[in-house]
């Protein structure tokens, strides 16, 4: 999965590259997830990595977004912090990170991810109810609570309709997501 490189030695690269309270927000979401993967019976190990990994491009400029993940759309170029996935899951692979649900996972954690993705749900979670956000505290139950599809397709429906009372267009991706819980939701009953 990392050929050469350890979790430690990642983890330090992505401090080096983010401002102190991103790095402090990293590490409190790699613990939740830690935290959803054992109560979901998810591989913890992988799933940290995503974890320490998926904000890893945040906080690089607009430019240096662009040139790891080219706009691919007017609303990526119009907001290239939309691009921090994408550009994270290229670090990651300049890194050494070959697993492709890690890589997911990571690209994921901004637009979300298909319902049967579970590293990439539980970071997604993890990501939206960490408790530094102040927030989603009932997503972060549900998911602790073993209840993790659950709690994405909740985390998934709250953001979107955030998004939406806010006047911000939701990234194509974004909808997708959104579009593949509500299908799921229907099916299920």
């Amino acid at each position: 999965m990392t050929r050469t490189i350890s979790v430690v030695d990642l983890s330090e690269k992505v401090r080096q590259q983010v401002r102190p309270e991103r790095f402090a927000h990293i590490l409190r979401v790699a613990e939740l997830a830690a935290q959803i993967a054992r109560a979901n019976r998810l591989d913890v190990e992988k799933t940290y990595l995503a974890a320490i990994l998926h904000d890893a491009a945040r906080d690089l400029s607009d430019q240096k977004l662009m040139e790891l993940a080219p706009p691919v759309i007017a609303l990526e170029l119009s907001h290239p912090l939309s691009l921090h996935g994408r550009a994270g899951r290229k670090l990651a692979e300049q890194w050494g990170i070959e697993d492709e649900e890690v890589l997911e996972a990571i690209e994921g954690h901004v637009y979300g991810v298909r319902p049967d993705h579970p590293i990439g749900m539980a970071l997604y979670v993890a990501d939206v109810s960490e408790p530094g956000r102040g927030v989603n505290h009932d997503i972060r139950e549900l998911a602790l609570a073993g209840r993790l599809l659950e709690a994405y397709q909740k985390a998934v429906i709250c953001k979107v309709r955030y998004l939406e009372s806010k006047g911000i267009e939701p990234h194509p991706r974004t909808l997708a997501a959104y579009r593949a819980v509500l299908e799921q939701l229907e099916a299920d009953t």
